[in-house]
């Protein structure tokens, strides 16, 4: 069951808009099929991201795999605890293992996201 409020990515990504500000992390699914995540990469604050686009890669015991951005904008935070403890993606994907914030620029491109039941569908599919 995914979080019934949040936007999916059929890369697996999720993101949530609050107050004009994406918050973006990977799917419990993504974090499974990856295993115990490493590391992780994300671009500097303040740094443009384009929907569709690679924002970060994201590394774990079986592969290095790219991070791609939901919606386009400009970097206003990164979760730093990711630097020291990964692991929080895999425990918390929808938590405290959140990757980057967007200020968003344009709120249409949510449009263009998955809702909570056609990502279900898109996993189901395999």
């Amino acid at each position: 069951m995914v979080p019934t409020d949040l936007r999916y990515t059929r890369e697996h990504e999720w993101v949530r808009v609050e107050d004009g500000v994406a918050t973006v992390g990977i799917t419990a699914h993504a974090a499974e099929q990856l295993g115990d995540i490493v590391f992780v990469e994300f671009p500097a604050v303040g740094s443009a991201v384009t929907a569709g686009k690679t924002f970060g890669v994201v590394e774990s015991v079986k592969a290095v795999s790219d991070l791609f951005a939901p919606i386009s904008g400009a970097v206003a935070e990164t979760n730093g605890a990711l630097g020291g403890s990964p692991e929080l993606v895999n425990a918390d994907p929808y938590g405290d293992g959140w990757m980057i914030r967007i200020s968003v620029s344009d709120a249409a491109e949510l449009d263009a996201l998955l809702d909570p039941a056609a990502y279900e569908a898109l996993v189901a599919e395999g």
